[in-house]
C-alpha cells in the first residue's frame, strides 16, 4: 500500500489557501453561508482555505477508522445526520428506509471507508468522487415543503462533519490513552483532506477544528430537527431494530430470552443517547438518567479494555459485508470484510422461508 504525498504549498488537497467569498467551487446549491475566517487582501473578501494533512497508513485518521469501535459512536452520527431536514428527507424519499434503516448503513460503509483507505491521492479522488456521483438525482421537498439536494454543499458537509465528530467522539471515549490537543488538530486536518476527495465546494468547512466545534454545535443547538426519518428510528413501537437485535439464549436459558431482549435493547439505547452531545441530548429531551450515565461509564470502560484484543482483530464482525479495512496485524495490507452479525442472520432467516 502506497503512502500519500506529503502535503506542500502547491498541492490544493492539503495546504491552506485564500478563497474569495462566493468561490463555489463545484456548489450546485446557490447558497451563500460562509463558515471560514474571512480576512481582506486587496479590498476584496477572501476566506481562510482549511489546512488538510496526508492520509497514510501513519495518520491517526486511517487508524482510528480501522478500529471497529469507531463505528459504535457512528449510530449517534447517523441519527444527527438524519436531524438534517435536508439529508433526513433525502433518505426518507429516496432509499428503502423504513423497511431496513441498517441497509443504508450498510451499503454505504463499504464506499465511504474505502474513500479513505487508498493508496494515494488519486485513488482518493476517484472512489470520493463516486461517492459524490451517487446524489445528483436526491432531490425534492421535504414534510415542511423546504426544498432539497443532497449536492448543496451544506448538507453534503454535514453529513461528513458527523464522521468526523464520530471518530473524535470514538477516541475519546473508548482509547486507552485519549489523543493530545495537537492529535485531534491533526485528526480534524485529515478529515478535510478526507472530505476534498468529495469533490464538492468546501464553503462550509471550517478552517480549524476549534472552529469545527463551534459551527457543529451551532447545528445542533439550531438547525437540527424531529425530522419524520429521525421520530421513526428512535421509536420502538414503529421501528423493530430501535428495541435491538431479538437474543436467542441456548437450551434450558431460553426461558430468559425476554429478559436478555429487554437489557440489549437497553444497552442500545445507553449507547445512542450517552454518545451524543449533551446538547442534542437536552434539546429534544431524550430519556437520560443517572443510571444511564453510569452505565454508559461502564461500557466505555469495557471498550476502552479491549483495546489490545481489538489490535488483534475482536469485534471485526462489526464491519458490513465488503468494508475495506486493514489487516489487524499490518496497517498497510487492506482486507475485505465479510457479513457482519446482521448480515448473517438475514442471510439465515431468508435461507429458511
Amino acid at each position: 500500500m502506497g503512502h500519500t504525498a506529503p502535503c506542500s504549498s502547491d498541492k490544493p488537497s492539503c495546504g491552506r489557501n485564500l478563497l474569495l467569498v462566493g468561490d463555489n467551487q463545484d456548489d450546485r446549491s446557490g447558497s451563500t453561508t460562509n463558515n471560514g475566517t474571512s480576512a481582506s487582501v486587496g479590498g476584496a473578501s477572501v476566506r481562510v482555505r482549511a489546512d488538510g494533512a496526508p492520509i497514510t497508513p501513519e495518520s491517526i485518521l486511517w487508524r482510528t477508522a480501522a478500529d471497529p469501535r469507531s463505528m459504535i459512536t457512528g449510530m449517534a452520527a447517523g441519527i444527527m445526520q438524519l436531524m438534517l431536514p435536508g439529508l433526513g428527507a433525502g433518505v426518507t424519499d429516496h432509499s428503502n428506509f423504513f423497511d431496513d434503516p441498517f441497509d443504508r448503513i450498510d451499503r454505504s460503509i463499504p464506499y465511504i471507508w474505502g474513500s479513505i483507505f487508498t493508496s494515494d491521492d488519486d485513488e482518493g479522488d476517484r472512489l470520493g468522487r463516486q461517492i459524490r456521483d451517487f446524489h445528483p438525482d436526491i432531490k425534492g421537498t421535504d414534510d415542511q415543503g423546504r426544498r432539497y439536494h443532497a449536492l448543496d454543499p451544506d448538507v453534503f458537509w454535514w453529513a461528513h462533519a458527523t464522521f468526523t465528530w464520530e471518530f473524535l467522539r470514538a477516541r475519546q471515549l473508548f482509547s486507552i490513552r485519549p489523543l493530545s490537543r495537537g492529535q485531534r488538530e491533526q485528526l480534524y486536518a485529515e478529515t478535510v483532506t478526507w472530505y476534498r476527495r468529495y469533490g464538492v465546494s468546501e464553503r462550509p468547512v471550517p478552517p480549524t477544528l476549534r472552529e469545527f466545534r463551534i459551527r457543529f454545535d451551532e447545528i445542533c443547538r439550531n438547525e437540527l430537527e424531529l425530522t419524520p426519518a429521525v421520530q421513526w428510528v428512535i421509536s420502538p413501537k414503529e421501528n423493530p431494530s430501535a428495541k435491538g437485535a431479538p437474543v436467542r439464549l441456548p437450551g434450558p436459558l431460553s426461558v430468559l430470552n425476554g429478559l436478555a431482549a429487554h437489557f440489549s435493547s437497553e444497552l442500545l439505547r445507553v449507547i445512542v443517547y450517552g454518545s451524543m452531545p449533551d446538547v442534542v441530548r437536552r434539546r429534544f429531551d431524550f430519556p437520560w438518567s443517572n443510571a444511564d450515565r453510569a452505565s454508559f461509564v461502564w461500557v466505555c470502560g469495557v471498550l476502552r479494555s479491549l483495546e489490545p484484543a481489538v489490535a488483534l482483530g475482536a469485534l471485526s464482525e462489526l464491519w458490513p459485508e465488503g468494508t475495506p479495512h486493514p489487516a489487524p496485524d499490518d496497517m498497510e495490507r487492506i482486507i475485505i470484510s465479510g457479513p457482519n452479525l446482521r448480515q448473517r442472520n438475514l442471510q439465515r432467516a431468508a435461507a429458511t422461508t
